[in-house]
């Protein structure tokens, strides 16, 4: 279990690091999305299944959302 939570943690930082290297905000938000959600699972291996339920619907699947809606509603630098 502390191998599978190891990893989770490596990829967690490696998502958190590539989210700060995108140059395209969809790009930067989608691997935002990946540590949000990382994050939810880390939580329900901890045994807090309430927080990991509201950290994946909340902070992995809206404010993706919202990120990814505003984005698409303002004039992107990339075009």
């Amino acid at each position: 279990m502390i191998i599978i939570i190891t990893l989770l943690v490596l990829l967690m930082l490696l998502a958190a690091i590539t989210a700060l290297i995108f140059k395209d905000l969809i790009s930067a938000v989608i691997a935002a999305c990946m540590v949000s959600l990382i994050a939810a699972i880390l939580f329900y291996f901890l045994q807090a299944p309430d927080v990991a339920m509201a950290e994946a619907s909340i902070g992995a699947a809206l404010v993706t959302a919202v990120f990814i809606i505003a984005i698409k509603r303002t004039k992107r630098y990339e075009e």
